[in-house]
């Protein structure tokens, strides 16, 4: 059976928890990706996405500056190791109903998606 870091994505960006969802913004703009991964003193602690930081401004009508990402990343934070099965992933994903796993090996080291 084929493990985690045989699919992850390797180039996963990261932003630092205490930004705000303009910032987010712009790297996901830049870097044309979809999500970033939260980190708080150098570990991972949570996911954002596009869809999170539209939500949230769309449902309190913010402004993306004054939206700090403590209050919009996800709750639903799940990882695995890149030693784990594929077929495990994804029934990880699907039981917990995220499109997303951070692949940690004490640090992080990749992402999977729903469509890898």
């Amino acid at each position: 059976m084929t493990q985690v870091s045989g699919i992850m994505q390797k180039n996963v960006i990261a932003i630092n928890h205490d930004k705000n969802a303009l910032d987010a913004s712009v790297i996901l703009k830049e870097k044309e990706i979809s999500f970033l991964v939260i980190i708080k003193d150098k570990k991972p602690i949570s996911l954002v996405s596009e869809r999170d930081i539209a939500r949230k401004i769309a449902d309190d009508d913010l402004q993306e500056s004054s939206l700090q990402l403590e209050k919009i990343m996800s709750e639903n934070f799940k990882w695995v190791e890149p030693t784990t099965e594929i077929e495990f992933a994804v029934q990880k994903m699907l039981n917990n109903n995220i499109k997303r796993l951070i692949v940690l090996d004490e640090k992080l080291v990749g992402a999977i998606t729903q469509t890898d």
